[in-house]
């Protein structure tokens, strides 16, 4: 099987090279991923202590950072290499401060692996979530690096519990730690004979809980709220916008919209602009430092990137995008750290922290234009139930923390 997989892998090396030429999302993957050898050659030497990171793309980077930043204060004399997969995490973070390094990770070869680890030679790794690289894992194995798993998840649908899977199970046998979300992720592990697994939670708790110390003001923001009540609608697409330009369009209610769309094409954001009625600015138009009485406008579009956190604490109420789509919904947390009430489309559960939320009530889920409505209405009408379902978010977020210090711990006692 390993045999057939090294095959297909090289096989889509070569697909992807084609399909570059028409997408330029894979051109970024495909080219971002050509100077990686000689930029790891530039920053890392021989002599270098060096700890390695691997993140699929932004939300687990985001979701490891905690324990890169600990991990950094623990080995301040060792390099961080971080790696991405996809090109959506890091064309957004290749400028991180935390790393040393940051590249894309070259494709899962055999060649590619061990020219990578010879260059990195790492003293310790860690892989964010999930992303199982066998001959990545294989190399790591020949050479007994220290390898752990953060902030896992294993289902019983993955290929480790499939007859055919036993070469990704082999793949497992690298790992010196496995530090999973839930009790069901253990018990899978454990029915595979891996005993060395611990139930540490969720890293991004931690993560989105040292948000509240940070600065997160934005004057642009609070001259425009106003003290205005104000909905934030963060990473959404288009099937949630068709619902929300609906009903912004028809509300009478007085409260103000900021949205910050996934996707910040300006066609795009073009089409959604001319499809709200209200008097609508863009951030891209503020940035060019025209004179605008932003308190004046009903809709704010935030046609870039990396400021929404900020933005979610001014909310009154969150709408999370995503969950009307596939694989699903977004980040609510970062939202629910703030004490926000939430809103989300109803393509939820496979994320755990959203199927709390909504069984406590922090968050409702919504799956047609009239539920939205009775949703919005419901939380602007009543301050006491938007302010009960705010506090069941941010306490959510404050009982969950705790997974770096469980993870650091077990790592420094090896």
């Amino acid at each position: 099987m390993l045999f057939l997989y090294n095959i297909i892998v090289q096989i889509a090396n070569f697909l992807l090279k084609i399909i570059a030429t028409f997408s330029p999302k894979i051109k970024l993957f495909v080219e971002g991923r050509q100077p990686v050898f000689d930029i790891l050659k530039d920053k890392i030497k021989p002599t270098d202590k060096t700890i390695w990171f691997h993140a699929a793309s932004l939300g687990e980077y985001e979701q490891g950072l905690p324990v890169i930043e600990k991990i950094k204060e623990k080995f301040p004399s060792h390099k961080i290499v971080v790696t991405f997969f996809s090109p959506s995490g890091y064309e957004i973070r290749k400028n991180n401060l935390v790393a040393d390094a940051t590249v894309y990770l070259p494709m899962d070869t055999r060649k590619n692996a061990e020219k990578f680890i010879s260059l990195v030679h790492p003293e310790m790794v860690f892989f964010i979530k999930y992303e199982y690289w066998p001959n990545y894992l294989n190399e790591l194995r020949k050479i007994k690096t220290p390898t752990y798993l953060i902030s896992g998840i294993f289902r019983e649908n993955q290929m480790f519990f499939k007859w055919y899977g036993e070469f990704y199970r082999k793949a497992l046998n690298t790992f010196t730690y496995f530090f999973v979300q839930n009790e069901s992720s253990k018990k899978l592990l454990l029915q595979l004979g891996k005993t060395n697994v611990a139930v540490s939670g969720d890293t991004r708790f931690d993560r989105v809980a040292t948000i509240l110390e940070k600065d997160n003001s934005l004057d642009f923001i609070e001259a425009f709220k106003n003290d205005t009540l104000t909905i934030v609608v963060g990473s959404s697409w288009p099937k949630d916008e068709t619902l929300l330009v609906n009903y912004i369009n028809q509300t009478s209610e007085k409260v103000k919209f900021i949205i910050a769309p996934h996707n910040i094409k300006s066609e795009q954001i073009q089409e959604l602009k001319h499809s709200i009625t209200k008097k609508t600015v863009l951030f891209s138009e503020v940035e060019t430092g025209r004179d605008l009485s932003l308190q004046d406008f009903d809709v704010f579009i935030i046609d870039t990137i990396g400021i929404l956190t900020k933005i979610y604490s001014y909310a009154d109420i969150a709408y999370v995008g995503g969950g009307f789509g596939n694989p699903g919904v977004h980040n609510i947390l970062e939202p629910a750290t703030f004490g926000v009430p939430i809103v989300i489309g109803s393509n939820f559960s496979h994320f755990a922290e959203a199927t709390a939320l909504v069984n406590l009530e922090g968050c409702v889920s919504i799956s047609n234009k009239n539920e939205l409505l009775d949703a919005f209405s419901n939380l602007i009408r009543n301050d006491d139930i938007r302010n009960e379902k705010g506090h069941i978010c941010s306490t959510f977020v404050q009982m969950n923390k705790g997974a770096t210090n469980i993870i650091l711990k077990q790592i420094l006692n090896d």
